[in-house]
């Protein structure tokens, strides 16, 4: 799943990173350290202020069928989708009189469109028959909807209700969270629970949504923007293509 969150500003034009040396003085200490825990938050949101959400939505259930369809998909693909699904099932209680079969045309473009038929046509019934009508709220519910898992059921609770339950881990959490040495684990399960240890719990949402972001403008999966990045001097990746401080091996995407 490709989880997007983009600032409602354009973000603030990264720091350059001054001159390379050619023998930066060793760095050791902890890696979550709440000093430098602290210093990458407020770099993050000097950088990307205001991040939030790319998937459109007007509710909390659009927002849930948006993110259920974003799985595997881009959100640009999801924001062309989701207009038409929502003008012909304007609500739950709409979806939830359809066949999968029927929706299987309008979403087929987001790919695996079987699959998320059946859950979005899943996810609308119980909406409407255990909920009211009304997306839940709290994360034991959520996760009792069919597609939701704890990474949807976090886009919805933090970016709709403002509850922060736990943190997004999409491709780029999962990637910069360990180049970082956030953690050093390898499944978005484990790497959540690292984060949320690392990272103060009012700042859940908001720091995924700007790495995430951070993800997509500087540091890139297979050529990150090292040279312009606000965090270049206190990141020690494997993978840097153009440091100021030393390299840890271990900290690897």
């Amino acid at each position: 799943m490709e989880y997007c969150s983009v600032p409602v500003n354009k973000p603030a034009k990264p720091r350059v990173a001054r001159a390379a040396t050619r023998n930066p003085k060793p760095e050791t200490r902890n890696s979550t350290d709440p000093k430098r825990v602290a210093e990458i938050l407020r770099r993050l949101d000097a950088t990307y202020p205001n991040a939030t959400c790319a998937l459109h939505h007007n509710n909390g259930w659009e927002l849930l069928v948006a993110t259920i369809l974003s799985a595997q998909c881009t959100d640009v693909r999801v924001n062309m989708t989701t207009p038409e699904l929502f003008r012909r099932y304007p609500d739950a209680a709409h979806l939830a009189r359809a066949k999968p079969e029927e929706i299987e045309p309008i979403i087929k473009s987001t790919g695996f469109f079987r699959n998320k038929s059946k859950s979005l046509v899943g996810a609308a019934k119980a909406v409407t028959e255990q909920f009211g009508g009304k997306v839940p709220d709290q994360m034991d519910q959520l996760l009792t909807l069919p597609g939701v898992a704890r990474k949807t059921a976090n886009v919805v609770l933090g970016t709709w209700f403002k509850k922060n339950e736990g943190v997004v881990v999409d491709t780029h959490v999962y990637r910069i969270s360990r180049r970082l040495e956030l953690t050093k684990a390898d499944n978005a399960k484990d790497i959540e629970q690292d984060l949320m240890r690392a990272v103060p719990r009012e700042k859940w949402t908001d720091f995924s949504h700007q790495v995430i972001w951070h993800g997509r403008v500087l540091c890139i999966a297979r050529k990150p923007k090292c040279a312009e990045c606000p965090l270049e001097n206190i990141c020690h990746a494997a993978d840097k293509t153009w440091s100021t401080v030393e390299i840890h091996k271990s900290a690897k995407p």
